[in-house]
């Protein structure tokens, strides 16, 4: 029997919430809230661990065309890493995919591009990215300035851009396909992109990492993360999307949004709240 994922459809194409489970991480890198209040939205949200931050990635397909926007955390994690999997389960392969698309470089983002051994997982697919991402990874004076966290970061990136030589490129202000269009979010990382995909008068942005714990950041959209690169270009950035999502009634996904894996964003008191479609 099959697992069922969240989907919208959407024109031509079929997006799918791929779940590659939960990241263990904390509230207490979240800034601009005190865990208390954090706890408090965590929990009035229902959600029963609330330092876990649930990952998705998006399948879409429609159009002669098999797309995967990111890949997930990968192998060695006890709680995540259960992309390849769950696509299996619903019938489709590593060698199906003939394009990845990446939000940015973080771990939990790129990790299910390598096996165990460091070898490509997907071995068809171009892999697509902003040329901002790149050069952030690839820049030797950052790389010396990074912390050991930072560092591993920076290795596992040129490590992964490497296994993939030949299969990579950049977004440009072209669509990647028909209605598929990149949407750059700077500030949690340089090269921070989004996919927005409309038909007719419906959009539905792929809006990466605008948020990481959603119920929090959207009831409050100044707190930010300690991930953030640019953490006042990140808030800037969120709040503009949220103010459009609102205006526009654009459907979002996002890869922490929660494992419903799409929703409208509603304007609530001083902040927002999600309301999920599925």
């Amino acid at each position: 029997m099959r697992n069922y994922f969240p989907f919208y459809q959407i024109g031509h194409f079929k997006i799918t919430a791929i779940n590659d489970g939960d990241m263990t991480s904390s509230i207490d890198l979240l800034s601009g809230i005190d865990r208390n209040d954090a706890e408090i939205i965590q929990h009035h949200s229902g959600i029963d661990e609330p330092d876990d931050i649930h990952i998705n990635c998006y399948l879409i397909q429609g159009n002669g065309r098999v797309i995967l926007v990111d890949t997930g955390i990968g192998q060695g994690n006890s709680m995540a890493g259960k992309l390849k999997e769950n696509l299996a389960s619903i019938g489709i392969s590593p060698n199906d995919i003939d394009t990845i698309l990446l939000t940015h470089c973080h771990p939990d983002h790129i990790g299910g591009l390598l096996d165990a051994e460091n070898r490509r997982v997907f071995n068809v697919a171009d892999i697509v990215l902003h040329p901002l991402e790149a050069q952030h990874w690839l820049d030797d004076e950052k790389f010396t300035l990074a912390d050991e966290r930072g560092r591993r970061n920076f290795r596992l990136v040129r490590q992964t851009l490497e296994a993939y030589a030949g299969k990579v490129s950049f977004f440009n202000d072209e669509n990647i396909a028909e209605a598929i269009m990149p949407v750059w979010l700077p500030g949690h990382t340089p090269g921070h992109t989004g996919f927005l995909i409309e038909s007719g008068c419906t959009s539905l942005l792929i809006w990466g990492d605008i948020v990481h714990y959603p119920h929090i950041q959207l009831a409050q959209p100044t707190v930010s993360i300690l991930f953030d690169n640019d953490p006042v270009q990140a808030k800037e950035t969120r709040m503009k999307i949220l103010e459009h999502a609102v205006k526009e009634k654009v459907i979002i996904a996002g890869m922490h949004l929660g494992q419903r894996g799409f929703s409208f964003i509603h304007k609530e008191d001083n902040g927002y709240c999600i309301a999920y479609i599925n």
